[in-house]
Order: C-alpha cells, then sequence, then structure tokens
C-alpha cells in the first residue's frame, strides 16, 4: 500500500483550474468596480464645484471660471475644468487620470451656459458621464 505525503499532479492540476476561473471572474469585477469609483469621485467634485460656484454667486453675484477664485480644489488624479462661466451660468467637466481615452469624463451646466461636449447632460443641473 502507498503511503499519502503529499497531493498528487492531477490534485495540483485541479486547484490551479479552479483558482484560473475564479481569477477569470473576479479581475472583471474588480475592475468594473474601480471604474465605477473614479466616476463617482468625478460626480462628487462637480457637486462639490457647484456648491462653490453658488457660495461665489451669493457673494458676487456673477458665476466664476476661476478654480483658485472658488477655492475649489479637485480629487487626487481628477482633472476640473470650468469651460465657461457668466453671469448667468456656468459649465464644468471632470476627467480622471485612470481613463486614457479623452472622451471618458462627466460634465454638468447650470442656468443659460452651453452643456458641454463631453458627455452633454439633457438638462442643467444634471451630471451626466460616458462612462
Amino acid at each position: 500500500m502507498r503511503g499519502s505525503q503529499g497531493f498528487s499532479l492531477i490534485e495540483l492540476l485541479l486547484v490551479t483550474l479552479i483558482i484560473g476561473i475564479l481569477a477569470t471572474i473576479a479581475i472583471p469585477r474588480l475592475t468594473a468596480a474601480r471604474d465605477r469609483a473614479f466616476v463617482a469621485t468625478m460626480q462628487a467634485d462637480l457637486r462639490n464645484l457647484a456648491t462653490q460656484q453658488e457660495i461665489h454667486y451669493a457673494d458676487e453675484l456673477t458665476y466664476s471660471d476661476d478654480l483658485d477664485d472658488l477655492e475649489f480644489s479637485a480629487s487626487e488624479r481628477v482633472t476640473v475644468d470650468v469651460e465657461e462661466a457668466t453671469g448667468t451660468g456656468w459649465s464644468a467637466t471632470a476627467t480622471h487620470e485612470a481613463f486614457d481615452d479623452d472622451d471618458d469624463g462627466c460634465s454638468v451646466y447650470y442656468g443659460d451656459a452651453e452643456a458641454p461636449e463631453l458627455a452633454a447632460p439633457d438638462e442643467a443641473g444634471v451630471i451626466a458621464c460616458t462612462r
């Protein structure tokens, strides 16, 4: 009778196969969750910018396209650009460094400003994202 002192080659291959199958299921889900987190960060930055714009409007009766003037700083790896700011409206876009495509990002507009081309929102005050 043979003693059992370890695993057979078939047992090791089965374990490797099972781990491989689990990895092929888990990796795309983790990537999708990471992308959703990046989009949520961009949306939060645009909501924070909207708050800062309204605070500025309450003080100055005009919107600003200068982020320093608004005392606004974006999250790490997020770029926020105010595309248009007038006395009656503003528009802005947010992009994340993790997205290689320049067409991936979020945008918002308020008042009579033109909707940004990147992820053009259907209506004022709604944040739209391409991812």
